[in-house]
């Protein structure tokens, strides 16, 4: 059994930060790198647990204050994009990549052209960057293992599919909290209501997108990127146990899916442990206890983000960075009362009609596309950043 590579950690006092934590502490995984935007509580405390060589604090204003809790220790303490860059760029370690956002793009890119496998929980980066990072890939001969729980699902349902290419991926969604719930319905929800999914235990930012359908949006067009796919090639099944993790059909008609606990530290450790399957912390699957699975079609009428996403994807060009830097704004708006519920899906379609369109664009064109596209959506309410 190979031995498991030492990781960098970017984000982790998230939700799959502490759980990717949870999974090394369990097979004693080293740590070379912790990262975290703003928590320098909780960075300290797993500074001193896991003892890397470096933390790196993205928001540049809490540098003072992380300096000042490890300054007792050897660790040495960066900040901002740039800390995060030299971070996920360490050599010889699996970079796992758990920001939240289109933060986590340029950091990526730096740990490919170092020659590190990345183990990637940020579905944002191929979202928006996903011609860049794929060539990159390509380029440096890294591999791209992916933590999403769907996207590990179809990584896993192909480990034995040999030269057979799949004739349909089946990428599954819970459905979030609103289920079955019409626009009317919708217009009056609260951000406590969004935030209580059903099934998982999530970031706010990724709980948001789940109850507006976004985050199947940007799976989906992360599934894309990562397989090789085309926009008709996929299918959306809301498969509201969250047991059916995702499937692959292919040309025989054979459907092999992935199954088990809704728990993302099944995910995250194989991405870690790769190719080898080892014990793991989460609970077993017990279909006698399941019962019953139920499929259902996604409401694309009543959650347009999902069918902004499908179209962006379509469409190409900068148009998934739009529409993800759009709903990026538009889901901060919203958790800090802003906005009600229903204006993330208007202001994601009206970002997508109205920004500046880019055929093929450079890394500094995303930028300038996120820049413009979270402008829009603040001016659009009257808002400033």
């Amino acid at each position: 059994m190979e031995k498991i590579t030492e990781i960098v950690l970017l984000g982790s006092t998230g939700s799959i930060g502490t759980q990717t934590l949870d999974v090394c502490r369990t097979h004693k995984i080293k740590v070379k790198a912790l990262s975290a935007n703003s928590d320098t509580e909780l960075l300290e405390k797993q500074a001193r647990e896991f003892n890397p060589e470096y933390v790196v604090i993205a928001n540049e204003n809490y540098y003072g204050d992380m300096k000042a809790r490890l300054s007792d220790t050897s660790i040495k303490v960066l900040s901002g994009e740039k800390g995060l860059c030299g971070a996920a760029a360490l050599p010889k370690c699996k970079t796992v990549n758990a920001i939240v956002g289109m933060a986590g793009l340029v950091p990526t890119l730096s740990a490919i052209k170092a020659g590190n496998d990345i183990a990637l929980a940020n579905k944002e980066t191929l979202v928006t960057g996903g011609k860049l990072v794929t060539d990159a890939v390509k380029r440096y001969g890294v591999q791209l293992l992916p933590i999403d729980s769907e996207h590990s699902a179809i990584f896993q349902c192909l480990m034995g599919a040999g030269e057979n290419r799949f004739s349909k991926i089946i990428l599954t969604a819970s459905g979030g909290p609103f289920f079955g719930k019409k626009r009317a319905e919708l217009a009056s929800v609260t951000k406590e209501q969004a935030l209580n999914h059903p099934n998982w235990d999530m970031g706010a930012k990724i709980t948001i997108d789940s109850a507006t359908l976004m985050n199947k949006g940007l799976e989906f067009i992360e599934a894309v990127w990562l397989f090789g796919a085309k926009p008709e090639e996929i299918e959306i099944v809301v498969q509201r146990q969250s047991i059916i993790h995702s499937a692959v059909e292919f040309a025989d008609g054979a459907v092999i899916a992935q199954m088990g606990s809704a728990d993302m530290r099944i995910p995250i450790q194989f991405a870690l442990t790769y190719p080898n399957r080892l014990e793991c912390p989460a609970k077993k699957l017990s279909l006698a206890d399941v019962k019953e699975l139920t499929f259902n079609k996604p409401d694309e009428e009543t959650f347009e983000c999902l069918a902004a996403a499908k179209k962006a994807i379509t469409r190409g060009g900068n148009a998934p960075c739009i529409v993800n830097c759009a709903n990026e704004a538009a889901v901060r708006l919203f958790l800090n009362d802003k906005i009600r519920f229903l204006d993330i899906g208007d202001a994601v379609n009206s970002a997508l009609a109205d920004v500046k369109f880019i055929q093929t664009p450079t890394l500094y064109d995303l930028l300038d596309t996120k820049k413009a596209a979270e402008e829009y959506v603040y001016k659009k309410f009257g808002l400033s950043e």
